[in-house]
């Protein structure tokens, strides 16, 4: 609203100020030039009393005198004559309202009976017994006895001040409305930066940093356009730095693997990453929370808790299948804690290394314990003489031959096992000719096969296939996989090594009737030690050490590829292997 600008706040300034000015000013000369007519009339009416008494010293005509007293007096006012106590004359006046002054009248009043008696000169403002007002001087006559009073009615001052009056106001009112004109002029050249500084504001408020302020002029005003445009480039450049360095905060917790949660001392989530977003759906979910924005109380506790001891804090729980460990700090302010950052991490696999790790310790424990337990027990009944006969001798040395061979191998596929993992394997790849390297393989299980009256072929798509891998290696793979599916397989069984291929890739399949594998086992086949159940069990002889899938695996991804089983028990089971394609030119 109008009212409400500092236009009309400066309009109404300025005018109360002019307005204030103008009226002690107007006052002041209202009562200096009332004074100064009443004063001027007293003078001219004095001055005319005293040009009487001169006449009627000069002249002794009174006809003629009283000519030229008509003619030297104003018309309004009017003169009386006392030459003696029983005598006196008074003049016409046009004046038809300024009433007749008799000698008695004037000789009851003190001051002015004191004029003939005592040759003094009176000059005041009176009111007549009628009630008007009148301006009355008096003088005594010259060389004789007697007075000259003059006098008019007081109206005649007051119209020729209040024409004053008129036009001191009048003066004053065309004051006011220039001075207005100007007051609003001036306070519109003042507010008009204003007004766009403040349009400058609210584009700020929007973002708008880069608006700027016109300079019209160089004074104080323009200093302040300057400075609230230096302001909005600094502005600028700070929420420029600002914004760079929250994307970046942003960035790097989006990043990062672990989650990330900061909370006031209230429980609000101030910034939280997406794993952090992930770990509190699936805490809400697993305990049906319905609130989104709710924490779950363990959270809450916790927070609680490093506020109070002002310490860190952490707690692991089990969500979804999976391990988190969450590590609480309170977060300072000063002096004060205002909040608290949590990072959570994701310690499953740690937790599943930690457990195959002392699997693994156990079952080669478990694996070494029973050759070690037979190579001691046989030798003992060696030493000891338990076994007299040579035969006796000779079989329980092959034994223990057999059981070192057993724990030869177990060392030596540990050491292939983590020397595959730990990348030190090296391939020598060689072009070779698929076909015949299969037939090569077949051949060798074919006496194994034979025995056991099971029925071994291999089929394949293109019989000039040639492709790059390392031979002893996949051989190694082939060996394991043919070995397990003859090992499992029933007498009039049948086994089938597949080679088809594929777009980008070579797919290798051994096919078996055999047992099967549990549908509880299937996702442990390719573990360390992994070893079937009794529906898998090997004949006396046969023992494994559990470690060959594990190694095959580990081999074919050597080899950039992958490796898959499938299975139903009592029909069957399928390995299948894949081998990305290459030509001679690689």
């Amino acid at each position: 609203m109008f009212w409400r600008s500092v236009v009309f706040k400066l309009w109404v300034t300025f005018l109360i100020v002019i307005f204030v000015v103008l009226a002690i000013i107007s006052f002041f000369l209202l009562e200096f030039f009332e004074g100064y007519h009443v004063n001027q009339a007293e003078k001219e009416l004095l001055d005319t009393a005293n040009k009487v008494s001169t006449l009627l010293s000069e002249y002794e005509d009174q006809e003629l005198i009283e000519k030229m007293i008509t003619t030297i007096k104003d018309p309004a006012s009017r003169i009386i004559i006392v030459e003696n106590e029983e005598e006196s004359w008074i003049s016409e006046s046009t004046d038809e309202t300024l009433p007749l002054i008799t000698k008695e009248w004037l000789f009851n009043k003190e001051d002015y009976r004191s004029v003939y008696f005592n040759n003094n000169v009176v000059k005041t403002e009176t009111t007549l017994d009628d009630g008007t007002q009148v301006l009355l001087v008096g003088t005594r006559l010259t060389d004789q006895v007697g007075a000259v009073y003059a006098y008019q009615s007081s109206n005649v001052v007051a119209a020729t001040t209040e024409q004053t009056t008129r036009i001191i106001l009048l003066a004053a009112a065309i004051a006011i409305v220039l001075m207005t004109i100007f007051a609003f002029f001036l306070s519109t050249r003042i507010t008009a930066p204003l007004i766009q500084m403040r349009k400058a504001a609210s584009e700020l408020t929007k973002g708008e940093f880069r608006t700027k302020v016109p300079i019209l002029t160089h004074d104080e005003i323009g200093e302040l356009a300057m400075a609230f445009n230096r302001m909005g480039r600094q502005l600028n450049y700070h929420i420029d730095a600002l914004s760079q360095e929250k994307e970046q905060l942003y960035s790097i917790l989006r990043s990062m693997a672990d989650g990330v949660i900061t909370l006031n001392r209230v429980g609000d989530i101030i910034v939280s990453n997406p794993p952090a977003n992930k770990f509190l759906e699936d805490w809400r979910y697993e305990l049906d929370m319905e609130d989104e924005e709710t924490l779950p109380h363990e959270v809450k506790d916790l927070m609680q808790e490093v506020i109070t001891i002002e310490s860190e804090s952490m707690r692991e729980v089990f969500i979804q299948g999976r391990n988190w460990v969450m590590i609480m700090s309170p977060l300072y302010d000063q002096t004060k804690v205002r909040g608290v950052v949590a990072v959570i991490r994701d310690m499953t696999e740690e937790r599943k290394m930690d457990k195959l790790r002392e699997e693994f310790i156990a079952n080669v424990s478990h694996e070494l314990r029973t050759p070690i337990s037979m190579l001691q027990g046989y030798s003992e009944a060696i030493v000891d003489d338990i076994a007299e006969s040579k035969e006796e001798k000779n079989e329980l040395a092959h034994i223990i031959r057999d059981e070192s061979l057993r724990m030869g191998r177990l060392v030596n596929e540990l050491l292939d096992l983590a020397r595959i993992k730990a990348g030190q394997i090296q391939l020598n790849k060689e072009l070779i000719e698929v076909e015949l390297y299969l037939d090569r393989i077949i051949r060798k299980f074919k006496g194994l096969s034979n025995e056991k009256q099971i029925t071994l072929t291999y089929s394949i798509t293109n019989k000039e296939l040639l492709l790059l891998f390392d031979p002893d290696r996949m051989e190694q793979v082939l060996t394991n996989l043919i070995d397990n599916a003859i090992n499992h397989t029933q007498e009039q069984g049948e086994i089938v090594v597949g080679v088809e291929e594929q777009n980008k890739k070579v797919r290798f399949t051994i096919k078996d009737n055999g047992s099967g594998i549990p549908q509880d086992d299937l996702p442990f086949v390719f573990e360390r030690f992994y070893k079937a159940d009794k529906s898998r069990k090997r004949k006396a002889g046969k023992k494994g050490t559990g470690l060959g899938l594990a190694i095959a695996k580990n081999i074919v991804e050597a080899h950039r590829g992958n490796i898959s089983v499938q299975s139903k028990q009592s029909e069957g089971t399928t390995f299948t292997f894949e081998l990305p394609k290459s030509n001679g030119e690689e």
